[in-house]
């Protein structure tokens, strides 16, 4: 066994983690080391951290509509518990610290997955069982991070130094400070530290606006979140990036909105999907969640359609590496590939992602209601199918915006349009259909938001030289041990909430959104014009080589969100302009250890937060924003905050010293 501590003195990551030069090639930081990596205690560890962010995400998630990536808090409070075994006299590796947050993070996608979905199951009032939802959650947990594996070696690594995953990247940069201490370590824990102040202060006691907005003639607005993870975000990301994703939001705000509201003013009844306000009466809030949700849906998934054409050259390379290694037997092929390149076999994906679809086609009553098995085999042909596409385009999508504005909603309505036609045409239009179809997107959504996640522990490993395959098992340990509790939890507080879910107290918006998508296909009440809107503008920016999916993601989220990461782009951008090729890599560097620091501090706080509203049961987490503070002064607190994260981040980036 090779402990942590038989490397000598800090050690950080070199230039090439984050870009490739031509004639640069970059080499993993533990890479000739033999080291631990896949230990029960590291496992252990994962489930058990796993297990209580799953639960306290999916309080958050139904409450809020959105969780928290948990890939940043899982890590870190996986290098406070292996210093607890140092101190006792247990050892450990930077990849058994790795191994543990892979396996921890995979409950925040089980998560979203199930909340997005299967609460709309209880609203049409049909109390699915614990087994039949965690054997659907476990089964597309499995298919997203199978899906996965063939994609890893060009998309992690063949792509390197062009897709960021800026919370692979984040995640390595927490392992690495920790093992080196010191002045290393100052950047990410600083960053934890201000990450966790301005959270609880904005999302915990909200003694500022959750968001700075000005308000512009005829509803529009621009808007940033007073966010500190989502600046921390940005700053990883780059200006170009987070331009462009600002972009689609602010067309969005700025141009969609008003367009609606001038038509809306000569409107004399509601226009659906909106079924009590007139247009004219309507908030730009309310604009934005009636329509342009639905145009960003048609946006996101006419971008993963153009995404997945261009990457079949990709998907065909990788198919036929695959099937290669298939003629050969498996001691050569393991012997020929080197440990940190070495997935799980294509024959052991293929045969388990074939039992998981056979399962969920012949056994009765798994999959939604259907008692016939040729309906179920379609139901499970479009799990399939549908699964495939978008854990690619997940899997790519997550390299440039990040798991926490990966669009997971906006493919689960893809899914759910997809599937609700087909049951439409098969004449499956009553509650058992419907329950089928949201059953199908929930598997989907699961696979998607997995494969997100996969992605990035993939990249955390690949900088550090951790072996894929291992990784691959721990992503498949945390989907099994932490989907039944994720799905208990959706029960209990069904049955313990006043009102369950679709309530007041757990309104699931997501949910509700996804009932309404497959009610509006099968009883033929679906807004086809917005969709085809997003779908028109997804095409216009790829006709102008605009990057089409980050565009649509900016078109499909607020404007307040992509304006947060725009303002930490921004800042990298003005600290390297005009400086000489050390200075401008040296506040890089420093600016990217703070900032993963304030997505880390902040996603702990969250996670905190969540299980103070499930301990104390309360709408609120903490406090509320006091009362009679003029607009204008809350405004002005609001821009305040934000300018002073983004001068700490930027005074720290700017520090001469080592």
């Amino acid at each position: 066994m090779s402990p942590q501590s038989e490397h000598s003195g800090p050690r950080k990551l070199p230039t090439t983690a984050y870009e490739i030069k031509d004639g640069e090639t970059f080499t993993p930081l533990t890479y000739g080391e033999t080291l631990t990596e896949f230990t029960w205690k590291a496992v252990i560890t994962g489930i058990i951290l796993g297990v209580i962010f799953g639960a306290a995400n999916t309080y958050l998630g139904l409450m809020a509509g959105l969780t928290i990536s948990t890939s940043i808090p899982v890590a870190v409070l996986t290098v406070v518990t292996f210093r607890v075994f140092t101190v006792a006299g247990f050892r450990h590796s930077i990849l058994e610290s790795n191994i543990s947050q892979t396996v921890g993070s995979a409950s925040s996608s089980v998560a979203s997955g199930v909340l997005f979905t299967i609460p709309a199951l209880f609203i049409w009032g049909l109390n699915p069982a614990w087994a039949q939802i965690t054997l659907l959650a476990m089964a597309g947990g499995l298919i997203g991070v199978l899906f996965m594996i063939p994609l890893r070696r060009y998309l992690i690594k063949r792509e390197h130094g062009t897709l960021p995953y800026p919370e692979g990247m984040a995640c390595a940069e927490v392992l690495v400070a920790a093992e080196g201490g010191g002045k290393q370590a100052h950047g990410v824990f600083w960053g934890i530290g201000v990450g966790m102040l301005f959270q609880l202060i904005t999302q915990g006691f909200k003694v500022v606006k959750s968001a700075w907005e000005v308000g512009l003639p005829f509803k529009a607005s621009i808007s940033a979140k007073v966010n500190a993870p989502l600046l921390g975000v940005g700053y990883i990301l780059g200006i170009r990036i987070a331009t462009v994703m600002v972009a689609g939001g602010a067309l969005s705000s700025v141009i969609i909105i008003p367009l609606i509201n001038l038509w809306g003013q000569g409107q004399t009844a509601p226009v659906f999907p909106e079924t009590e306000l007139l247009i004219r009466d309507m908030t730009s809030g309310q604009i934005w969640d009636r329509y342009i949700r639905y145009i960003g849906a048609g946006a996101v998934a006419t971008a993963g359609i153009i995404t997945l054409i261009k990457s079949i050259p990709t998907m065909v390379e990788s198919f036929k590496l695959g099937l290669g290694q298939l003629s050969q037997r498996v001691g050569n092929a393991v012997s020929a590939v080197d440990r940190t390149d070495r997935d799980l076999s294509f024959r052991t994906v293929g045969i388990i992602l074939g039992i998981i679809l056979l399962v969920l086609a012949v056994t009765p009553g798994l999959l939604g209601y259907l008692e016939s098995f040729p309906a179920r085999a379609l139901a499970a042909l479009c799990i399939g199918i549908f699964a495939f596409f978008f854990v690619t385009v997940s899997s790519r999508i997550v390299g440039l915006v990040g798991v926490t504005s990966n669009p997971t909603s906006g493919m689960t309505i893809a899914t759910l349009l997809g599937t609700s036609m087909v049951f439409y045409l098969m004449g499956w239009t009553d509650t058992v259909g419907k329950a089928t179809a949201l059953m199908v997107g929930t598997a989907v959504c699961i696979a998607a938001s997995i494969a997100g996640d996969t992605s990035q522990d993939l990249k955390t490993g690949f900088i550090l030289g951790a072996t894929p395959y291992k990784q691959q098992i721990g992503e498949l340990i945390g989907v099994i041990t932490s989907a039944g509790f994720v799905c208990l939890v959706i029960i209990v507080l069904n049955q313990g909430t006043p009102g369950g879910l679709g309530g007041e107290e757990l309104p699931a918006p997501q949910a509700v959104l996804m009932k309404l998508v497959i009610d509006g296909v099968l009883d033929q009440s679906l807004p086809w014009a917005l969709i085809l809107i997003g779908a028109g503008i997804a095409s216009v920016a790829a006709l102008f080589k605009i990057p089409t999916l980050a565009f649509a993601v900016g078109v499909y989220l607020p404007l307040s969100t992509m304006g947060a990461v725009f303002l930490g782009g921004l800042l990298r951008w003005y600290l390297g302009r005009n400086q000489d090729p050390v200075t401008k890599e040296r506040r890089r560097e420093k600016g990217v250890l703070f900032g993963s620091g304030l997505v880390g501090g902040g996603g702990l706080t969250g996670v905190v937060l969540a299980v103070w509203v499930v301990a104390a049961r309360r709408g609120e987490p903490i406090a509320g924003f006091p009362p009679n503070v003029p607009e204008w002064a809350s405004m002005l607190l609001a821009a305040a905050t934000i300018g002073l994260i983004l001068g700490i981040m930027g005074y720290y980036a700017k520090r001469t010293d080592a």
